[in-house]
């Protein structure tokens, strides 16, 4: 029996290894409301996935690229955190299958890809996904940004890749919705208000219906309402451009939102 269609995901994973402190950024329980609801994406799904195709805010390459490796190690790329959280363990296997998968896909589309075996997961692929899929049983490949973090580009490296829905593979953007680490831990409400605002409009960009309105409305994100303060760089919103792409006709939801110290965060999904 071939696998249904499945969604394409954009979440948030928190501040570094946030989920797996007892103290941290923020008041005690800034995160459990985001945990939750990592911890729920399965079950919202309801199908298993065959395998993870991830793209994450923290890995950018010249071009996409994709990680090959059969076992994927993990790369601890955060710093000044307790040092069990540079104990943590997320064994999920690689796919060189899928990878490959992709490199053609994107080729048949007419876009230049790159790949490599030695990187490891980032921490915005294994935080999340200990919480998302804890048993690491389901192959994970993650594939980078573009360095120049073209919203087009993105959108249209998705596009490329939305066949794979159809054959088992989940693909999520890991990234955060407001992304401005020199204010991240204020309560000036002058910030609370321009995260409210830039949210609410990045949601009325998800929702709308019509395809190509949306994917007008995300390649020119930067001109929305207090975009380049909540993003002075997009590494952290171009994952949703790509899971955007691949959802095609699909409409989004927001299926996640919170205040993060008092910043308006949202995670979305696409059909």
């Amino acid at each position: 029996m071939s696998p249904q269609r499945l969604p394409t995901l954009f979440i948030p994973h928190g501040g570094g290894p946030c989920f797996f402190m007892e103290e941290g950024i923020g008041p005690k329980g800034t995160w459990d409301r985001m945990a939750a609801y990592l911890r729920g994406i399965a079950a919202s799904i309801g199908q298993r996935p065959t395998a993870i195709l991830v793209i994450s805010g923290h890995w950018e390459e010249a071009q996409p690229t994709v990680h090959v490796g059969r076992n994927p190690p993990l790369l601890f790329d955060y710093y000044g955190f307790p040092e069990h959280t540079y104990r943590l363990r997320y064994p999920a296997p690689g796919s060189p299958e899928l990878a490959k998968r992709v490199r053609h896909l994107l080729a048949a589309a007419g876009i230049d890809s790159g790949e490599e075996a030695e990187r490891g997961l980032d921490h915005g692929v294994f935080v999340p996904f200990l919480l998302v899929y804890p048993e690491a049983d389901i192959p994970v490949v993650q594939l980078s940004l573009r360095q120049d973090l073209d919203p087009a580009a993105h959108l249209a490296v998705g596009r490329a890749l939305a066949p794979l829905r159809d054959e088992g593979v989940l693909i999520v953007g890991s990234g955060m919705s407001f992304h401005n680490l020199r204010v991240f831990g204020s309560t000036d409400p002058r910030v609370i208000d321009a995260a409210q605002r830039f949210d609410d409009w990045l949601a009325g960009a998800v929702e709308e219906p019509d395809e190509a309105e949306r994917s007008r409305a995300l390649a020119s994100w930067s001109a929305a309402p207090d975009a380049l303060f909540c993003h002075p760089r997009a590494e952290h919103l171009a994952p949703l451009f790509v899971v955007a792409g691949a959802a095609h006709g699909d409409r989004g939801q927001r299926t996640y939102s919170d205040r993060i110290i008092g910043k308006a965060v949202s995670g979305f999904q696409f059909g």
